[in-house]
C-alpha cells in the first residue's frame, strides 16, 4: 500500500470508531461548553479579582487534555480488539509504515481540533468579560492559543505512544488521569521544581503570560514533546516485538 493510502485508511479507522472519534469531537465541545459556562456566570468576578488574564482563558483545557489523552489512547486500542492490529498488519505488513501513519494521523486530527479548540475557547469567554476582555494583541495571547494547540496535540501523542506499549486504553486512562489529576498536584506540593518538569506542568506553561518556575513557555512545551517521544519509542518497540 502506498503513505497516502495507509494514512487515509488510518483516518478511516478513526472516524469509523465511536470511541476515537467521540473523544476527538469531545476536545472541542467540551472545552466550548464549559469555557461558555464557567465565563457566562463567574467569569467576569474572576476577571475583577486579578490573576493572569491570558491562563484565566484556558480554564478549558483543563478538560479538554483529558478529552486529548482519551482520543490517543481509543485511537490505538481499537487496534487490540477482537485481533484488528493482524488484519491492519496483513494490509500494511511494514510495520514502521502502519505506526508511522497512525502516529501522523492522530497527531494531524489533535492538533487541527486542538488549534481550533484554543482559538474558540478564548473567543468565546473573552465574549463575557466586558472591559476585562483581552484581544489577541495581549502579550501571551496569541502564543498561548497556538500553545494549547500544540499542548493537547503533544498529550494526545503520550497517550498513543503509552497505549500502544501496554494495549489497553483502560490501563492508560486509569494511569494518566489520576497522574494529571491528584498526582502533578502532590508533587508540586513536595517538590514544585521536580514537577515543573512533568508532562502537563511543563507543557501549561505556555499557557501563561508570565511563566513562573524555571521553565519557560517554549521549553516547557519541549519538555512535554520529550515525554511523548520516549512513549512513542516505548511504543515502537512494542509493536516491534511483540506479535499482533
Amino acid at each position: 500500500m502506498s503513505v497516502a493510502a495507509v494514512l487515509h485508511s488510518e483516518w478511516i479507522k478513526i472516524r469509523s470508531v465511536r470511541a476515537s472519534f467521540g473523544s476527538l469531537v469531545a476536545v472541542f465541545a467540551a472545552t466550548l461548553a464549559i469555557t461558555l459556562l464557567v465565563f457566562a456566570t463567574v467569569g467576569r468576578a474572576e476577571a475583577e479579582n486579578g490573576g493572569d488574564p491570558v491562563f484565566g482563558a484556558f480554564y478549558g483545557i483543563n478538560f479538554a487534555q483529558i478529552a486529548a489523552i482519551a482520543f490517543g489512547a481509543t485511537a490505538v486500542s481499537s487496534e487490540y480488539a477482537g485481533g484488528a492490529l493482524r488484519i491492519s498488519l496483513s494490509a500494511v505488513p511494514h510495520r514502521g509504515l502502519f505506526y508511522a501513519a497512525k502516529t501522523a494521523v492522530v497527531a494531524t486530527a489533535a492538533l487541527v481540533v486542538g488549534l481550533a479548540t484554543a482559538f474558540a475557547a478564548f473567543f468565546a469567554g473573552q465574549a463575557f468579560l466586558g472591559e476585562y476582555a483581552i484581544g489577541l494583541n495581549e502579550p501571551g495571547a496569541l502564543r498561548a492559543c497556538i500553545g494549547a494547540g500544540a499542548y493537547l496535540t503533544l498529550m494526545a501523542l503520550f497517550a498513543t505512544g503509552l497505549t500502544f506499549l501496554l494495549r489497553s486504553a483502560v490501563a492508560v486512562l486509569s494511569l494518566l488521569v489520576p497522574f494529571i489529576l491528584i498526582v502533578s498536584f502532590v508533587v508540586g506540593d513536595i517538590a514544585e521544581g521536580a514537577a515543573s518538569y512533568l508532562p502537563d506542568r511543563a507543557g501549561q506553561q505556555v499557557l501563561y503570560q508570565d511563566p513562573a518556575g524555571g521553565v519557560g513557555p517554549w521549553a516547557g512545551l519541549a519538555v512535554t514533546a520529550l515525554w511523548a517521544a520516549a512513549a512513542l519509542l516505548a511504543g515502537w518497540g512494542a509493536v516491534h516485538r511483540r506479535d499482533a
